[in-house]
């Protein structure tokens, strides 16, 4: 199921998290008040904006209470950050993530409502596009350009399946490296045991086959 986002604000950041969802086939809805910024990046987005986000009222005619997620890009602007975390808030959207410029401006967001931080410098678009348009993805941690270690869920159609049955390493040229069950971390894996549902597993990766794990 396609997971809807808004992205308000099209900076640096905002452009490169459009570019991320929308690879992953998020359902978007992209404002900022640059027009020609909007043009840019309209064919990406199933709604397109230019508005005014220091304004409460304008915010809110964005529709962005249906969202599944709000991405506030504007670190350089507190205002209209402020803004937009604070009606997300009252529309009642359960993922509201903010990036900010200092540690101070992200104390301030997450005490009127943003659900989580975001430092660009240390979290890239893509990492985020994958955690937010997925069910299963909890975290990734960048290795080089190349790889990266997933930690994500057990999927429904891999429960009560071993690694050997589901041919893991095969089908997605992926290696788990630990499980954790019952908030233990076992390193050393018996392949023929099958997976549960509370499992989470911690898998080195290929980016380029991360969407299959995904999907």
């Amino acid at each position: 199921m396609k997971k809807s986002i808004a992205v308000l604000g099209l900076g640096r950041f905002g452009k490169s998290v459009i570019t991320e969802l929308h690879e992953c086939g998020a359902d978007l809805l992209i404002a900022d008040d640059d027009e020609e910024m909007i043009q840019q990046y309209a064919d990406m987005a199933s709604y397109a904006v230019s508005a005014d986000l220091s304004d409460p009222e304008a915010i809110k005619k964005l529709g962005i209470g249906n969202m599944d997620a709000v991405v506030v890009s504007m670190g350089s602007s507190l205002e209209a950050s402020i803004m937009c975390v604070m009606v997300a808030k009252e529309l009642g959207v359960p993922k509201i993530i903010a990036k900010v410029s200092s540690e101070r401006m992200g104390e301030v967001l997450v005490k009127i409502g943003a659900t989580s931080i975001i430092y660009p410098e240390q979290e890239s678009a893509y990492r985020m596009a994958h955690r937010l348009t997925s069910d299963n993805f909890l975290e990734m941690f960048d290795i080089d350009e190349n790889l990266c270690i997933v930690h994500m869920k057990v999927k429904k159609e891999w429960v009560g399946k071993n690694l050997i049955e589901l041919n893991f390493r095969s089908k997605y040229d992926a290696n788990v490296v630990a499980i954790k069950e019952k908030e233990q971390m076992i390193s050393h894996i018996d392949p023929k045991r099958p997976l549960s549902i509370d499992a989470e597993l911690l898998i080195v990766a290929d980016r380029k086959v991360v969407q299959e794990l995904e999907d």
